[in-house]
């Protein structure tokens, strides 16, 4: 179902996205927020549903390497639907930080406190954000971007409680199968 209904508002966003000039229009905006809404609920689900199976017993939790599949797709998942949200969050989304950046950043990179580090002009792009994501992920905390918004705090609050139970029980349940 899920799929169905991510490829449903892909294709609305082309379609609305199409022979624009200059700025995007709020409907764009809009499906994109329900876009990325979808994933991560569906990133809350695979990750309620991991961790159920591994409390309750589930069919892969009895087999190491397919505990370890299961666990890491489900946390690769999370990383990448988190690093949608901030995309699409942060200042607006990526066409209001394009043509008219925010004065206070939601997230702060590196980039934009010190401006010596980067190129006039820099602006995050979505590398920024995955990147993001994956250190929010495995640090279980900011490491270089610190998180200025309520949304972002709480965002990035939930995204690392999600990592440290999958990576946490996923390893537990691991080592003890392998004993």
């Amino acid at each position: 179902m899920v799929p169905a209904i991510d490829a449903v508002l892909l294709v609305a966003i082309a379609a609305a996205d199409r022979g624009r000039r200059g700025r995007r229009p709020a409907a764009v905006r809009a499906l994109s927020i329900a876009l990325v809404a979808v994933l991560v609920t569906e990133a809350a689900g695979v990750t309620t549903r991991l961790i159920l199976d591994l409390v309750r017993g589930g069919p892969e939790t009895n087999n190491p390497t397919d505990l370890l599949s299961v666990g890491f797709g489900v946390w690769l998942y999370t990383i990448l639907a988190f690093a949608f949200l901030y995309w699409v969050l942060d200042g607006g989304g990526p066409d209001a930080r394009l043509w008219a950046p925010p004065q206070f950043p939601h997230l702060a990179f590196p980039e934009q406190l010190n401006p010596v580090v980067a190129p006039p002009g820099w602006r995050p792009q979505f590398p920024d954000y995955l990147y993001l994501g994956f250190t929010n992920a495995t640090a279980f905390s900011p490491t270089d971007v610190m998180p200025l918004a309520r949304w972002a705090k709480l965002a990035m609050t939930i995204q690392a409680l999600g990592s440290l139970f999958i990576l946490g029980l996923v390893i537990a349940r691991a080592v003890n199968i392998l004993k």
